[in-house]
């Protein structure tokens, strides 16, 4: 036997001899050990996305995909994963519940996602969906997806706008716009003087607090297609409650190109027009 292989084979017997007059009795440790076991395995992407329809008791849910969304599995994986999350939030209300869910007040959860666009530079799905744990209304789930085929990638806020300084701009022009939305309802009901002072007050808060000049407040959008096939701009989402109270639904705002160009990363900026 080579010489070598003596000490390697010594040292195997040693450890082994070690784990097995030294078992661990750490309790602390075990404990800490026994969830992880326990888990649910993940649930794997499966293509093509199935429609799902569940009903019990206590919730009912139904998901509707798109057929385009299986086509390219990075989308279908984002898809997947705001629905999964979305029930997992609803399995959460429920076990928090207990008794007092069922009957004549059951939760459901309600996802709809639906495609915009479907071209070579880009596919984009939109969800209008609800979540419903009690109380007056649902809770909006409102969400929208931008998938780069060319680059086999989600396009994100981010990707498009680095710098904070382009956000500042893009903050300034939907806050102008929706403060014009908020004139244009408060004209359209007749609204006396003396409230509009008030509501324009309370919606501003709303508007400047929820538009705040962060990638993340921009997190909803979707590009607005032109005649010749590239983005006239972006249309920005917000869901009730980001902008304004839930009897204003879900607002959006148009931001052109002439808006967004300047502030553009340099790859992106061919996708829109007047470039």
């Amino acid at each position: 036997m080579s010489l070598r292989i003596v000490p390697l084979l010594v040292l195997l017997v040693v450890l082994v001899g070690c784990r097995v007059e030294a078992p661990s009795t750490d309790k602390e440790t075990t404990a800490a050990v026994t969830p992880a076991d326990k888990q649910e395995p993940v649930q794997a992407l499966e293509l093509p996305l199935k429609d799902v329809t569940e009903r019990n008791s206590k919730y009912l849910i139904g998901i509707t995909y798109p057929a385009v969304a299986s086509q390219h599995p990075q989308l279908a994986q984002a898809l997947f994963d705001y629905a999964k999350s979305a029930q997992q939030d609803l399995d959460d209300a429920v076990k928090l519940a207990g008794d007092s869910v069922g009957g004549g007040n059951t939760y459901d959860l309600s996802l709809n996602f639906i495609e915009l666009m479907n071209t070579p530079a880009a596919v984009v799905v939109a969800v209008d969906g609800s979540l419903y744990t009690g109380g007056a209304h649902g809770i909006p789930l409102i969400a929208r997806f931008t998938y780069l085929p060319q680059e086999d990638r989600m396009l994100s806020p981010q990707d498009l706008v680095s710098e904070r300084s382009g956000w500042q701009a893009i903050s300034d022009y939907v806050r102008k716009q929706l403060g014009a939305q908020v004139e244009a309802r408060l004209d359209e009901d007749e609204v006396p003087l003396p409230e509009r002072t008030e509501i324009i007050r309370s919606a501003s808060n709303m508007i400047e607090e929820g538009t705040m000049p962060d990638a993340a407040n921009f997190a909803q959008f979707e590009p607005i297609p032109s005649a010749d096939g590239k983005w006239f701009g972006l249309r920005f989402v917000f869901p009730p409650y980001q902008v304004g109270p839930y009897s204003d639904g879900t607002q959006s705002v148009d931001v052109p190109a002439s808006v967004l160009r300047p502030h553009l990363a340099a790859k992106y900026r061919a996708m829109f027009t007047g470039s």
